[in-house]
């Protein structure tokens, strides 16, 4: 059996709260799970220490069982110091497309037009 510790959802509608959970892959998202290891709330704030509340004890028995945690619930491993942080491949996530470039492009442009003609008429005055 594939045991991974993923996010089980509850809460009313866009009130979003979370069950971390160990349950079999076969089973739905919000569906039958093993072992409720902990909660997420995203809608306290960054810094709240009950936003993410975890049993580690059992998460380490998990993981030491052969479990997979969720790219979301490794991220909260590492912020607690239980797994290493690995690397991930964000792919081109923070790079601008085409257009966004083009428009870049042509603002510095006319940025350094801007200055050239500014500086243009102080050389002219100090010459005379």
């Amino acid at each position: 059996m594939a045991v991974s510790i993923r996010l089980a959802r509850g809460g009313s509608k866009k009130r979003p709260f979370y069950r971390i959970v160990a349950a079999d892959t076969r089973m739905p998202r919000d569906g039958r799970f093993i072992e409720k290891l902990g909660t997420y709330n995203p809608l306290l704030a960054k810094d709240n220490e009950q936003r993410v509340v975890m049993n580690v004890e059992r998460i380490q028995h998990w993981l030491s069982e052969g479990a997979q945690p969720t790219d979301r619930v490794s991220r909260f491993l590492e912020a607690a110091g239980v797994v290493e942080k690995k690397e991930r491949a964000n792919l081109k996530k923070a790079v601008p497309g085409d257009k966004a470039k083009a428009r870049a492009e042509e603002k510095a442009a006319k940025a350094a037009a801007a200055a050239e003609a500014a500086a243009a008429p102080a050389e002219d005055a100090s010459e005379e």
